[in-house]
């Protein structure tokens, strides 16, 4: 993910569309580095975000509101006083700089007409937000640089504003044939990189597509390009260059397992049609990118207790099966020292004293074998010896017989558990996973016993299929048997990945006998949602809900059932549509 001098452009066209000769009706700082300007234009009211955020630098059109402080801070009445209820005279970008200028034209105190440029910087930690006069000399900026911090441009007021040269890079928009030839294959490194280092405004992820239309390996070193190579790599570039000359932008943002992993204002061909989806402006590409993001991100950090708990157990219990299957492998010995005993018992009275071995027929299998034997104990000793043993083996594979399945029971659970957290979009979702948590004895309630349960709002996820069918997705245990056994009935159709944690898939099929495409639909959601979502396919088990049992004492949302159908699908569910809530 790439905020570039593309999107860039990108971005001023947009806005040049909805707010060129607009009006700047009201001026928020609502965050320390943030402005919230709204915008009255051609009968419609705009919002434009400006973050200059080192971490999360952004601009686009939102229709989302901010709270403002009660007390302006001092950049932002310096902007109330010169350009509130001005006029945005034009919106403009430099050769392909991630730099923005807005011209507004406003009435000074003689009423005589003005000009002031608002630019906006989005450089990453060097990103600002400059308020400058006609003569680009600054008044102010939202965050102040002296010499102390920068020793390339100080950003005070009273101080010329310039674009520093800290990168010998070159503008593509101007860039010919012959320039592009001699300047980027004199570099010896991967063609994409030499893209993004001869020229500002690229990023890697647009210089990888520059590659993979002109038919190349992404990877491949500018050293190993033949002339052909040379020259489709140019005319991809030359290609996607003039779309942008020409604002010919297609925004999309390209999902990896559900979560947004790039975005780009020109189509990423090189990544399938499946994972990328398509939007009508790049404002609503980065908020939708970055609200998604954020949203995986606080998910992730809040529920990292959970996760910490369920993986100490997980290994505990792991490291206990293994040991226990260890001990299992040795019981297989009871057997043979069983025989040994009863051999002894038949025919140990042939033995000689202070012996180390006999040998006798082995009556179960008419083979004759080798019985080792303690010198210092007599035949009869030796067998009741070998009883012991197989006494003592047998008690310890009768309990491991029942402790394995117990402890293997736990490890599913633990690990749909696991998943459960993996699939929690919402903090809700966290809430009904932590209850199951506390009710399998993992955490305590912090108020004892008397505590309340909590309050669950957490719902399953709802999908339509594309034949109209409803399918119900559970995201943890709980909702997995709530589905399973109180909102299907008998003939409603069941999915589940095959010998993996994983979701429920409920169809409520009303009866029906439903189409190929919904069956195909609704396991792929049973795919997507398992521990296998990062698997090429997936096997999906379905079958009818009243052939799905409860499995005696088994946990929440765990069932059994015999005679299911299957198929191997893909976990691809972009193309199935979510209800809306």
């Amino acid at each position: 993910m790439a905020f570039d001098g593309i999107t860039i452009a990108n971005i001023v066209k947009d806005l040049r569309a909805a707010l060129l000769g607009g009006r700047i009706n009201k001026i928020a700082q609502p965050e320390a580095d943030e402005l919230l300007l709204t915008i009255k234009n051609n009968g419609a009211q705009y919002r434009l975000c400006i973050s200059a955020s080192a971490s999360l630098p952004l601009i686009y059109l939102t229709e989302s509101n901010k709270t403002s402080p009660l007390t302006a801070p001092n950049f932002c009445m310096l902007l109330r006083k010169h350009i509130q209820n001005g006029r945005i005279a034009d919106i403009s970008q430099p050769g392909l700089e991630r730099i923005i200028h807005l011209d507004v034209e406003h009435l000074d105190e003689m009423g005589d007409v003005r000009r002031k440029k608002l630019i906006v910087e989005i450089m990453g930690k060097h990103s600002n937000i400059i308020f400058c006069d006609e003569n680009l000399t600054i008044l102010d900026s939202i965050k102040r640089v002296s010499a102390l911090v920068s020793s390339v441009r100080e950003v005070l007021p009273g101080k010329s504003y310039f674009i520093p040269e800290t990168q010998e890079k070159f503008n593509p928009l101007t860039t010919d044939r012959e320039f592009f030839l001699q300047h980027v294959f004199e570099k010896n490194m991967p063609c994409f990189k030499a893209l993004y280092t001869t020229f500002t405004g690229l990023s890697p992820a647009i210089s990888h597509e520059m590659c993979y239309r002109a038919g190349g390996n992404t990877d491949s070193s500018t050293a190993a390009c033949t002339q052909e190579d040379k020259e489709r790599l140019y005319e991809s570039f030359a290609s996607m260059m003039e779309q942008v000359k020409t604002g010919e932008f297609s925004p999309c943002i390209v999902y990896e397992n559900g979560i947004p992993a790039e975005y780009a204002s020109l189509t990423l061909t090189s990544y399938p049609e499946s994972m990328r989806k398509n939007f009508q402006s790049i404002s609503n590409v980065l908020e939708t990118y970055y609200a998604e993001k954020n949203m995986v991100t606080r998910i992730r950090q809040r529920s990292s207790d959970l996760r910490r708990i369920v993986q100490t157990a997980l290994e505990r219990n792991i490291k206990k099966y293994d040991l226990q299957l260890r001990q299992m492998k040795d019981t297989e010995k009871r057997e043979k020292y069983k025989v040994y005993g009863e051999l002894l018992t038949a025919y140990g009275y042939d033995v000689a004293p202070g012996s180390k071995s006999m040998e006798a027929l082995n009556y179960y299998t008419n083979e004759t074998i080798t019985i080792p034997l303690d010198p210092t104990l007599s035949a009869l000793e030796n067998a009741k010896k070998y009883f012991d043993k197989y006494a003592k083996l047998k008690r310890t594979y009768e309990a491991l017989s029942q402790l394995t399945v117990e402890v293997k029971a736990e490890i599913d659970h633990l690990e749909s558990i696991s998943t459960a957290l993996d699939i929690a979009l919402k903090e809700e979702d966290l809430v009904q996973i932590r209850e199951e948590l506390i009710e399998s004895g993992y955490i305590r309630r912090k108020g004892g016993k008397n505590e309340k349960k909590a309050r669950i709002t957490s719902k399953p996820f709802h999908y339509i299929s594309s034949d109209g069918y409803h399918m119900y997705v559970g995201k943890n245990n709980f909702q997995n048997e709530e589905l399973t056994f109180k909102v299907a009935t008998g003939n409603d159709w069941w999915f589940h990945a095959k010998g993996m944690p994983g979701s429920h898939v409920i169809v409520k099929s009303g009866n029906d006998e439903l189409p190929d495409s919904t069956f195909e639909e609704a396991a792929r959601l049973a795919a997507h949602y398992s521990k296998g979502r990062d698997q090429e396919k997936v096997e999906v088990d379905y079958i009818q809900r009243k052939h799905v049992k409860k499995a005696n004492g088994g946990k929440p949302g765990f069932v059994i059932y015999h005679t299911n159908y299957s198929m191997l699908i893909d976990t691809d569910i972009r193309n199935i549509t979510q209800a809306e809530t």
